[in-house]
């Protein structure tokens, strides 16, 4: 890594792979050629087209997507969604069933009550979200539209070890912070959808994958843009994308395939949690609240016990270039978001760190 980078363990907006942002240099003033940066582009050109194509076909290989499925890119981030995803199947039985293990699945569940009859099916809150439900498609409704679940929660750490058996029920599942970084069979799906900012690109899009028989089912009062039917007959070109976002997107797909495609992202994601939690449960000094099996590898959430002590870290380890480790407002600690662009050596030093301050503080 470069001398004059810091290590960024910040959830969102996160790090970008070196080798991307140095392709996207290269590419800045003239892409391939043209003569003009993508920013500049139509996105109707031959040029642009050829992006935003390449970046879906890279997508759906790394994925492994179904043909009955659609790949939109979409502006308003993940947030956007929790509106798009009722408005659009919460249409037959009006109820949908929600799963809430953290701050973005309760966000989503209350965004939902607005179109429908909602239920709690599940919750870890009693216990500040530090496990993931055990759940069996007795605990939905037979009639539910579907059941949304958020696959790993930034904010608290954890993350399903399982793919919960809905029934006949549509499983929708925001992947926003996971999304890349381990294999998932999208056809226990109706639909998978993930802000970029995380894990694939610069803030200002979401992708959402989506099964065919759920498109098309809007009512007529609904927004035209937060209409699945309108992205999917336009091929996500309803109006502006966000061009620059996808195109980035598009790099770190070739950049996950050039390195051997999500079992090898796996694989160092699983080491480098690996070895950051290893470090926690063998300190006299730090705690990782979350159980075991339900862990995180993108993001690792401990504290020491004493919020003075927590900013302390937080500062000195800043002064050492490893930022944005504090946690989320709403909790404190500190979180260290180890997503597929954070380096192995960056762990690593943040690990050399922790057994510095804890030799120093105690």
């Amino acid at each position: 890594m470069n001398y004059d980078r810091v290590y960024n363990f910040s959830a969102g907006p996160s790090m970008l792979p070196e080798k991307v942002l140095e392709q996207v240099r290269d590419d800045l003033l003239n892409y391939k050629g043209t003569g003009e940066s993508v920013m500049e582009m139509s996105h109707r050109s031959k040029e642009y087209m050829s992006i935003i194509e390449a970046a879906e076909a890279d997508l759906r290989d790394l994925l492994a997507i179904p043909d009955n499925y659609k790949v939109l890119f979409l502006q308003g981030g993940a947030t956007t969604q929790f509106s798009m995803v009722p408005l659009n199947l919460m249409t037959k039985s009006h109820k949908a069933d929600y799963v809430v293990t953290g701050s973005w699945a309760k966000k989503a569940m209350k965004e939902a009550k607005k179109y429908g009859d909602v239920r709690i099916a599940a919750s870890s809150e009693e216990d500040t979200f530090t496990y993931i439900p055990e759940l069996t498609k007795d605990d939905f409704r037979a009639d539910a539209d579907y059941v949304h679940i958020c696959f790993n929660n930034t904010i608290y750490g954890s993350h399903y070890p399982y793919i919960p058996d809905t029934g006949d029920a549509p499983l929708v599942a925001d992947m926003s912070s996971c999304i890349l970084s381990e294999k998932v069979d999208v056809s226990r799906f109706g639909i998978i959808y993930a802000g970029v900012q995380k894990n694939i690109a610069p803030a200002g899009c979401a992708i959402a994958i989506v099964r065919e028989d759920l498109i098309g089912n809007a009512p007529e009062s609904c927004p035209v843009y937060m209409d699945y039917a309108i992205h999917a007959e336009n091929g996500s070109m309803y109006n502006t994308p966000p061009c620059f976002t996808i195109y980035v997107a598009g790099e770190v797909f070739k950049y996950i395939k050039a390195l051997g495609g999500i079992d090898a992202m796996h694989e160092i994601d699983v080491r480098k949690a690996k070895k950051l939690y290893d470090y926690i449960d063998s300190s006299d000094l730090y705690t990782a609240p979350v159980r075991d099996k339900d862990r995180s590898i993108m993001n690792c959430v401990f504290v020491t016990g004493d919020e003075a002590l927590d900013k302390k870290f937080v500062a000195e380890a800043k002064e050492q270039g490893l930022i944005n480790l504090n946690g989320h407002r709403s909790i404190g600690g500190m979180r260290a978001s180890i997503y597929n662009a954070m380096p192995e050596e960056g762990v690593d030093k943040l690990i050399s760190f922790m057994q510095d301050f804890e030799k120093n503080n105690k």
